[in-house]
């Protein structure tokens, strides 16, 4: 859920023995734990009454009230001359073909050092000069996001206007998304939609999970464009829709079904695969933005477009199935 305050939780004896900020991070999904614990040290979580302490253990049945949002100091993403992509450009929007292993903007917790560099928003303020204001200072024009170890097509908003435009498409799940994924294993079935509510792994705040009862809603569509038996083993490379999107959404489905994408070792793919050939291994997810459709923000004109896998899955690819 998104944070709003004042907000109030009853701790259930399921998170016995965990720590207050990793209750708290677990329950406001939109919030980091670096959030979390500034929101603690600035004594806007009681518990039962009380000042919290972020490492406070809890022991189930106790009332946590959040007073407010925390104020971290300002912050402002800086301009780097980073190389992109550029798929499109008008006096609106941007299209933009992001690689893997590049974050699409700094974390709320980041510092004016080495965490607030070499992200996209850093390349594109010195591309573009003038983005959109409505996501802060350390999110200029960022409309939605792709994780990090994840590649392709990124809206981007130059301004106010075009910037609620496109947020009001996504969040009327207008805005069509189409990804390529290699899995582990064989699908049982060609086709299928996969509907879990997601929400904050408890224990491990870097992943997301959907086990834990009151997530947010959300749907994955996939569908099997090709089945691989091969001296790695067996894969699926799958053409997939979402319709919301969630944190991890895709990886955390595929996850949760069996079948993780291939290089997705924070939610279960091996760190090596090995076959009768010898020992691959991709050192990102094989996991792609392929194609976006979506309406003009100023003409209400239908814009698609399309990029193909880059070359590190290419080559990948063609190293599982020995060609």
């Amino acid at each position: 859920m998104v944070a709003s305050y004042p907000d109030n939780f009853t701790v259930a004896s399921e998170d016995s023995g965990i720590r207050l900020d990793q209750f708290l991070a677990g329950k406001i999904a939109e919030v980091s734990r670096a959030r979390v614990q500034q929101l603690i040290e600035q004594g806007l979580v009681l518990v039962d009454g009380k000042a919290g302490k972020p490492s406070l253990r809890l022991r189930g049945g106790e009332q946590v009230n959040v007073l407010g949002p925390a104020k971290p100091a300002p912050l402002r993403a800086i301009p780097e001359d980073i190389p992109l992509d550029i798929v499109y450009e008008d006096q609106d929007l941007a299209v933009v073909n992001k690689p893997a292993g590049m974050m699409v903007h700094a974390g709320a917790g980041a510092t004016d050092d080495e965490r607030n560099r070499g992200t996209l928003v850093n390349a594109l303020l010195h591309r573009f000069r003038q983005l959109s204001d409505i996501g802060g200072e350390l999110r200029p024009g960022i409309v939605h996001r792709l994780d990090k170890e994840t590649s392709g097509l990124v809206i981007i908003a130059k301004n106010d206007i075009a910037h609620r435009m496109l947020a009001a498409q996504f969040a009327q799940r207008q805005v069509k998304k189409t990804y390529i994924a290699l899995v582990h294993g064989w699908l049982m079935a060609e086709r299928g939609t996969i509907k879990a509510s997601i929400s904050r792994d408890s224990v491990r705040r870097i992943r997301m999970t959907t086990r834990r009862s009151g997530g947010r809603e959300a749907i994955t569509h996939y569908l099997v464009r090709e089945k691989i038996d091969a001296a790695f083993g067996k894969f699926s490379l799958l053409e997939v829709k979402i319709d919301t999107g969630r944190t991890h959404q895709i990886r955390v489905h595929l996850s949760s079904i069996g079948h993780p994408v291939v290089g997705d070792r924070v939610y279960g793919a091996p760190a090596q695969i090995k076959g009768r050939a010898g020992v691959i291994s991709l050192s990102r997810n094989f996991l792609h933005a392929a194609a976006l459709e979506l309406q003009h923000p100023r003409t209400g004109a239908t814009l698609a477009f399309t990029r193909e896998l880059p070359v590190e899955l290419e080559d990948f690819l063609k190293a599982v199935e020995g060609t």
